[in-house]
This record gives structure tokens, C-alpha cells and sequence, in this order.
């Protein structure tokens, strides 16, 4: 993505292997040792799912403080499942508006494909999706337009990477608790910040695409963006509140399913 909001970088383009017969999207996990219950339900369904690949638009952490958080026990765990994955099948990650700290050579260097955002997806031949983490197309929310816009130039971030690892974690918990406290708000008169429409539109028609796919908004569903063009959208995974929330996005040659966690292990 542009640093500028709603502006797209030209896509990337990811052809799927012809012998692939299913690729699972995730997003929005915001693991955290403070979701047991969400790690857990994740490190099973990332070792047990028959996909022949995960893909992972987006917050895969509530907070990633930089590429030597591997040191920390809870980030050790989590890179240990993703390396374990990344041995069985093939394991893709875009990363959102809480990993962008997560660097394309650290993800090779784990077994990851990093993908770009946008990234363009052609599969058999026959299906083919503009895959985006979403936050950069949420036009309404001005004020985390200019925040994303600060945290991604690399000035910020080379000064945030330049302190203790030790400060960093305790940033990434104030940014977390504030989440959380948010997440128990209720929300604006007019609802949380959605997709521009006209946007993602835009970001379709250059593209070459009539569907997206993505994470970001907590609005899991299908929905029309305009006549011509749909999106569908990923879950949050949340297993340690009531109701819990997790939901996998198949993708196969006949079309899109919603799967359980459990439900994507089995055969």
C-alpha cells in the first residue's frame, strides 16, 4: 500500500501451484499471552488443517515489537508453529495494521512467503481475487489514516526499533489494553470505520480484479461493493470471549466456504 490513504501500489501478482487443492485465508488473530485460549485454538488448527496453504491477511499479533521478539517466550511459541507449518504446506502472511514490524526477509527467513498489499491471486485458472489486509481503504477514520501514515514511515520506525526491547513490549501493551478497552466500547452512531467503497472499487478495476478479499474490519461476510464487485471478509479470532469468534475462508476450485477452526482439520 501507499503511504497515502486509499491509494494502491500496483499488485502483486501470486499464481497457485496447478496441483493446490485448497488454500485457507486467515486474519486478524491478535495472539497475545493474554489469549490462551485463541493461541491454542490457532497452533491446532495451523498443525492440523488439510489446506495446501495458509494465507494470513493481517494482525497474525496484537503487537509485534520487532524482529528480536523471538527472545520473549510467547513470540518464541508462536514462530515455532508457524516454522513447524511451514514445513507441511505452504504458509503466506501480509501483514496489517499490528505486525507491519514483521519484515519480508524475517518471514523467509522463518519459511514464509511475504506478500505485498495488495496482492493479486489466480488460482486454476479460473479464480481470481484482489487480496488486501483492508485498513488502508478505511477513508472515514481520518485519525488512524495519519496515525497508520506515521507508523509506516520508516524515520518512526527505525526510532521506535532503535529502544530497548523491553520498551518496546511495554508500548505494545499500552497500544493492547487500549484495544481491549475499545473492543468493550460501544460503537458510533454511525458504526466502525468500513471500506470506501469508491476505493476498493478503484483498487479492483486496476487490479484487473471483480473480487476482494479481506481481513481488518471484524465484519466476516459477503457483500457487494458495486454492481460487478464483491468482497468477502475474514473473521477476527477471538476464542477467549463469549460468544468466542474464529471462522477459516477455503478457497477450492468450487468456490468459498466458511469453515470452523475444528471443521478445517478434518478431512
Amino acid at each position: 500500500m501507499s503511504a497515502a490513504p486509499g491509494v494502491l501500489t500496483p499488485a502483486m501478482e501470486w499464481v497457485a501451484p496447478d496441483d493446490w487443492q485448497v488454500i485457507d485465508f486467515i486474519s486478524d488473530l491478535h495472539l497475545s499471552d493474554a489469549l490462551p485460549r485463541t493461541f491454542e485454538a490457532w497452533a491446532a488448527y495451523m498443525q492440523g488443517t488439510v489446506a495446501d496453504a495458509v494465507v494470513i491477511l493481517g494482525d497474525l499479533f496484537e503487537f509485534w515489537p520487532g524482529s528480536d521478539a523471538v527472545q520473549l517466550d510467547f513470540e518464541a511459541r508462536c514462530i515455532r508453529v508457524i516454522r513447524t507449518t511451514a514445513g507441511q504446506r505452504h504458509v503466506a502472511l501480509m501483514v496489517g495494521n499490528r505486525d507491519f514490524l514483521l519484515t519480508p526477509q524475517f518471514l523467509r527467513d522463518i519459511g514464509v512467503q511475504p506478500l505485498t498489499d495488495p496482492t493479486l491471486l489466480r488460482a486454476w485458472h479460473q479464480q481470481v481475487l484482489l487480496l488486501t489486509h483492508g485498513d488502508a481503504l478505511c477513508l472515514d477514520d481520518v485519525a488512524y489514516q495519519q496515525f497508520r501514515a506515521w507508523t509506516r514511515n520508516p524515520a518512526t520506525q527505525a526510532d521506535f526499533l532503535a529502544r530497548p526491547l523491553a520498551e518496546r513490549v511495554k508500548l505494545g501493551a499500552g497500544i493492547r489494553h487500549a484495544s481491549e478497552a475499545g473492543r468493550r466500547q460501544a460503537p458510533p452512531a454511525g458504526g466502525w470505520a468500513d471500506l470506501d467503497r469508491a476505493a476498493a472499487v478503484a483498487c479492483l478495476r486496476s487490479a484487473g480484479a471483480i473480487h476482494m478479499l479481506h481481513g481488518h474490519t471484524h465484519r466476516p461476510g459477503h457483500s457487494a461493493l458495486a454492481p460487478g464487485f464483491d468482497r468477502q471478509v475474514l473473521s477476527d479470532w477471538d476464542l477467549d470471549d463469549v460468544p468466542p469468534r474464529a471462522e477459516v475462508l477455503r478457497l477450492s476450485r468450487d468456490g468459498i466456504v466458511r469453515l470452523a477452526p475444528q471443521a478445517a482439520t478434518a478431512a
